[in-house]
């Protein structure tokens, strides 16, 4: 026999390969439960006592958040009237916590939004419309600011009718 006819023994890898693909294989799986966590339906909100399934429980919390929200505007108009706050103050906080409201009734990011953004987005009119004509008059306008009182009824309209 001839010196290449000879057998060699099989190559040997080294352990770094080994930790590479079990690296992988990790990152594979990390990836796989990303997506399920990810994509998972979310919880739904509960009020203290009702139970997870039921619908009253979420309209519960609903009727909360518009509760919380009357408040702040009635607080808003007594301040007014008392005087502590004058017509341009009371449109700018009105415009705040109407889009506070829209923010945390539904996730848009009203408060961070112009209104031709809102417009563009086909938000609920009561929105557009208590922005357009109570909140940037009342508040950008050089002449005497928009009649706040009815602003306060513009905002009351959004909190009872968003959707």
């Amino acid at each position: 026999m001839s010196g290449t006819d000879e057998l060699y023994p099989p190559a040997q890898y080294g352990w770094g390969w080994l930790v590479l693909a079990l690296g992988i294989l990790a990152a594979l799986a990390l990836a796989g439960w990303l997506v399920v966590f990810l994509t998972r339906p979310r919880r739904r909100m509960t009020v203290q006592g009702q139970d997870s399934q039921s619908p009253s429980g979420t309209s519960d919390v609903l009727s909360m958040l518009r509760t919380e929200y009357y408040v702040a505007i009635d607080r808003i108009e007594s301040e007014l009237r008392d005087g502590t706050i004058d017509a341009r103050t009371a449109n700018v906080r009105l415009s705040r916590t109407v889009r506070s409201f829209v923010n945390e009734y539904s996730g848009l990011e009203a408060p961070v939004l112009a209104l031709d953004d809102l417009i563009r987005l086909g938000v609920h009119p009561t929105l557009i419309e208590a922005v357009h004509r109570h909140y940037y008059p009342g508040i950008f306008r050089r002449d005497a600011a928009a009649n706040p009182y009815d602003g306060i009824e513009a905002a009351r309209k959004v909190v009872a009718m968003w959707h």
